[in-house]
């Protein structure tokens, strides 16, 4: 009988007796739904990122939809992001009623290319969603004046790039709010919650009025002219956070040893798109290892090698499946083809498993899986 081989998994959170403790305490404490331990997360979560305000909520998606409640953005207002995204904060947009404007990223990095951006504004632009993507901050300052320039809102979505810095700063830095979800595949995992940031002490004002409505606030005439969303995070959320957050170094530490062996191992890999940093890129925190086929390769190869690797129980998936070509905003009027370089890049790349708990044989399988997939689906050695 053939031995059954051992499931890898795309992205496994990185916890410890630490982490464990921290929820123990919070389980035996009197406060489970939005208690101390939030405060004491946000609060070292602002400390970290050297801004002056965070608030936690419950996802990435409702973080967003409270910032834009509260800059008032909703029906008839546009605002202007990438289909190539963790997409789970875009959708706020739609879900605020504002309208989804989608414009096209750099080649090289995947972020939201400036330029682009600045074609698809119109006096309904009310803000601009950039996202790290996979790590790779985007050009913020080109943003930031763009932004200024033409007097709307920059959101910063640091999802995917926790610890990465550009020009010497944390991603959270360079937004009017910026967003951090805390799911999985995330470095710093809670199992659910996010994070909002921001130097705007009204913003953070308004976003903690519409969070939920605490029992010592129900005769509060300023918070009650407000419906809340109940979108709190919990202290046990919160307590996985936070112990998250003080090991933050050493969790991202293991995670560059991970990346080191896939790059290792890569470079016998002909014609994979090596990783790409920008000259005012400091560091880059991936959120997951993610690979650029050769041009031979369509997006159904690319969909015949995950189910190879499935097959050979390594756990992959496609990055991602762009806004535009989905149903909801085809319904808008969004269709493939207008977006060329987010549909050249997306069309090709895929990502492997990567979280601290892989040692450095399971990386040579996996590559090894990889290269023996792409010749199985009749394109050989990817040629990029």
């Amino acid at each position: 009988m053939e031995e059954e081989l051992d499931w890898i998994a795309l992205s496994d959170p990185d916890v410890t007796t630490d982490e464990l403790e921290a929820v123990v305490m919070s389980l035996r404490s009197s406060d489970l739904s939005g208690g101390p331990v939030v405060q004491a997360f946000e609060e070292a979560y602002a400390r970290w990122l050297s801004r002056p305000h965070a608030v936690a909520v419950t996802s990435g998606t409702l973080g967003l939809c409270l910032v834009l409640k509260a800059w008032g953005i909703g029906p008839g207002d546009e605002v202007i992001t990438t289909g190539y995204a963790w997409h789970q904060i875009a959708h706020a947009i739609d879900i605020v009623g504002a309208t989804t404007v989608l414009a096209d990223i750099d080649y090289w990095c995947g972020c939201i290319d400036p330029v682009k951006a600045a074609e698809k504004i119109t006096p309904a632009t009310k803000a601009i969603l950039a996202s790290n993507i996979n790590g790779h901050p985007a050009d913020w300052a080109a943003l930031r004046e763009l932004a200024d320039r033409h007097g709307i809102k920059l959101i910063e979505d640091s999802t995917e790039a926790i610890g990465s810095r550009y020009q010497g700063q944390l991603v959270g830095s360079f937004g009017d709010a910026a967003i951090f979800d805390f799911s999985q595949p995330s470095a710093l995992c809670c199992g659910q919650g996010a994070m909002v940031v921001t130097d705007d002490a009204h913003l953070a004002s308004e976003v903690g009025y519409l969070l939920e409505r605490k029992v010592k606030d129900r005769t509060s005439v300023s918070v009650g002219s407000r419906v809340p969303w109940q979108a709190t995070m919990s202290d046990l959320d919160a307590a996985l956070g936070l112990a998250q957050l003080g090991r933050i170094d050493e969790i991202l530490t293991k995670r560059k040893q991970v990346e080191a062996w896939y790059h290792l191992e890569m470079q016998s890999f002909e014609g994979i798109k090596p990783p790409y940093l920008a000259e005012h890129i400091d560091e880059v925190h991936w959120m997951l290892y993610k690979i650029h086929l050769g041009k031979r390769f369509t997006g159904s190869a690319r969909n015949q090698i995950i189910d190879d690797m499935d097959s050979n129980a390594v756990e992959c998936a496609i990055y991602c499946m762009p806004l535009h070509q989905q149903f909801h905003y085809q319904q808008q009027g969004n269709k493939r083809g207008q977006l060329p370089n987010t549909e050249r890049i997306a069309d090709r790349s895929m990502c492997l498993p990567f979280h601290a708990h892989i040692d450095q044989d399971e990386v040579k399988f996996i590559v090894k899986t990889l290269k023996d997939a792409s010749v199985n689906v009749g394109a050989g050695a990817a040629i990029y």
